[in-house]
This record gives structure tokens, sequence and C-alpha cells, in this order.
């Protein structure tokens, strides 16, 4: 009998609430953890990433790093640094991400990969994967159409822990 993957989903209504998610999401983090975040374009991964770095005391504004594909920001404080990856426009797996050395910073950092699904995996066993949706409207026969505007700001985030590390943590407090 396999363990239970824990897991929990959490609807955010405006960017502050996507800061603020990250922000909590932050206390349960610690060096040696990759977050993977997955959600199509505008979602708001950067938006998260920026509430983690402000949970996590960093230095520097933490902006989407799509054309250095990396970014570390280090500690203000004792906590560890965090390294900020953006794999859009990598096409390859592992092989094309080992030029960033993240295996060699996952020990001491949080590693945040933005489009990591299929690229980073194989780091490690033990990691949060993050799925941001975005309720952009609903779909006719001719097409997308535009949503109301309240639902344009609609995510739905579904933070899933894998591996031993993420076995015994009460991701529950996240939705608080």
């Amino acid at each position: 009998m396999s363990p239970s993957v824990p897991s929990v989903e959490i609807t955010v209504t405006a960017p502050e609430q996507m800061r603020d998610l990250g922000r909590r999401l932050a206390k349960l983090l610690r060096a040696g953890d990759l977050v993977m975040l997955n959600g199509e374009l505008g979602a708001g991964k950067t938006t998260l990433t920026r509430g983690l770095g402000e949970g996590l005391g960093v230095r520097g504004a933490v902006t989407s790093p799509t054309f250095v594909i990396a970014r570390v920001h280090p500690s203000l404080g004792d906590g560890p640094p965090l390294v900020h990856v953006d794999a859009y426009r990598l096409g390859g797996g592992l092989d094309e991400m080992e030029d960033l050395d993240l295996d060699v910073s996952l020990p001491e950092s949080v590693i945040v990969v933005e489009w990591g699904e299929g690229k980073v995996e194989e780091l490690t066993d033990d990691r949060l994967h993050v799925v941001i949706h975005r309720a952009v409207g609903t779909v006719s026969s001719l097409g997308a159409t535009p949503g109301p505007p309240e639902t344009d700001e609609v995510r739905h985030v579904t933070v899933t822990g894998l591996g031993e590390r993420w076995s015994t943590v009460d991701l529950s407090v996240l939705s608080a």
C-alpha cells in the first residue's frame, strides 16, 4: 500500500492573493526543495514566485527569468537562497538543464522552476508540483469567448507533494 499523496486545491481571485499564497508556501519550504510551477502564460507563476521570495526573505526583485533562464536571489537572513528558473525556452530535458548546475544548487537552495514539467523531475524524487489553471472564459463552436471580467483573475491552484519529504507535510495550511 503506497502512502497517500498530499494535495490541496486553492481558488485565487486576485494577484495579491497569489502573492499571499507564495508567502504561505515559503513557510513550508527549506533548502533542498524543488518546486515545479506549471500553468499557461499569464497564469500567475511569477506572481506566486514573487510571494515565495518575499516569504523566504531573499534579496532582489523576483521577476520572470525568461530571457536569462535562471536567477539566484540570495537570502537576506539565514534562510536558503531562491533559484528561480524559467524553462519555457528550453526544449530538451535535464540534458539542457545541466548547464544551469541545478543539481549542485539544490542541496542548499530552494529551486523554483517555471515550465519544468518533463525537464527537471530527474533532479529529485521529492518535489512540489504547483499547477495553476486560469479560468479564461468558455469555448463555443466559434472559439474562445471571453468570460465575465470578474473571472479574468480567477485561478485554480493545485499543490501536490511528491516523495518522502512531502508525505507528512500538511498542505491544507496553504488554503488558510
